[in-house]
């Protein structure tokens, strides 16, 4: 008899990649097999997911028929979409749904959907802008209503958006995290291109206890304050004068904009910054019972680091 398909959308993904290596890596999901889509199998990082084990599919999000060809004969479906490909929320709740209706209409028994929340319900308007939320939670509903057996995994704040990001070294030599949010302000941090695999799969395995629910995909809660005190504990030499800086929304933007950004996306940014100490990432959920349903350790920060190539040569 053959195996379960688990398809991987976003295979080459952070999200979907690191899914992808968990299924393939761990003997305790060997009872699946791994579909992987991506939109060009001929490219390198593709290629790598065949040499892997899994079987490597082509389809496109915008295009229904090639979503419902790659779930054929499948029994359950991780999928993702990439807000920011296209800066666009109608675009990403047409394919979001596009993979529902696939879903339903090919009977896959378990979808893991990688969700946010509804920032617009949640903050009461006052955070409107923060589109690539919305549009994920915007789905999520819609498969709720459709029925359809799911689990909804919401990925925490990357760490990789601090690693020579938020944190970095500046012209002056001072390492410096800059945020335009207090320093006590609580950051779920999470380890997607190591961590998101860890979570998928224990959803997976554990259909009964996840389906219907939402699992938040973080290791634990971090402040500012506390993310700097790490890294100057792990790097003395280096983190000897690093500070932080709590950056007027205005700088912050000046920042973006000079990065290229573009004005509606600078103002999408600040308000998914502010939503953190203003009503909560998770809107003060608590990350215990998620955390519980994995059987592996979750990456610290700490761990995060000694693996970051912003930080490979410090001391």
């Amino acid at each position: 008899m053959s195996k379960p398909i688990i398809v991987v959308f976003g295979a080459t993904g952070k999200q979907g990649g690191s899914v992808v290596s968990s299924l393939l890596a761990d003997n305790t999901a060997s009872k699946f097999n791994v579909r992987a889509i991506t939109r060009d199998v001929t490219k390198p990082s593709a290629k790598a997911l065949a040499l892997k084990g899994a079987q490597v599919v082509a389809a496109d999000l915008s295009d229904n028929e090639s979503v419902k060809k790659a779930l054929k004969g499948a029994y359950g479906v991780y999928a993702v979409t990439n807000y920011w490909d296209h800066h666009s929320a109608d675009l990403e709740f047409a394919q979001g749904k596009g993979i529902a209706d696939a879903c339903k209409e090919e009977g896959i028994q378990h979808l893991v959907w990688s969700s946010l929340l509804d920032v617009t319900k949640l903050s009461g308007g006052v955070l409107s802008q923060v589109h690539h939320f919305d549009s994920k939670a915007k789905v999520e509903a819609y498969i709720r209503s459709e029925g359809i057996p799911a689990t909804f995994m919401l990925p925490g704040f990357y760490m990789s958006n601090i690693a020579g990001g938020n944190l970095r070294k500046t012209p002056e030599g001072i390492w410096k995290l800059a945020l335009p949010i207090p320093g006590d302000s609580p950051i779920p941090l999470f380890a997607s291109e190591y961590d998101t695999g860890k979570f998928v799969k224990s959803i997976l395995l554990k259909r009964d206890e996840t389906l219907g629910k939402r699992i938040y995909a973080a290791t634990k809660y971090y402040t500012p304050l506390e993310i700097l005190a790490t890294f100057k504990n792990e790097y003395p030499n280096a983190g000897k004068d690093a500070a932080f800086a709590e950056l007027p929304h205005a700088v912050f933007k000046s920042i973006l904009a000079g990065a290229g950004m573009p004005a509606i996306a600078q103002e999408e940014l600040l308000e998914n910054m502010r939503l953190m100490p203003e009503f909560g990432y998770y809107g003060g959920e608590a990350l215990d019972s998620s955390v519980e349903i994995v059987d592996e350790p979750l990456t610290t920060w700490s761990a995060y680091m000694g693996k970051a190539q912003a930080f490979a040569d410090l001391d």
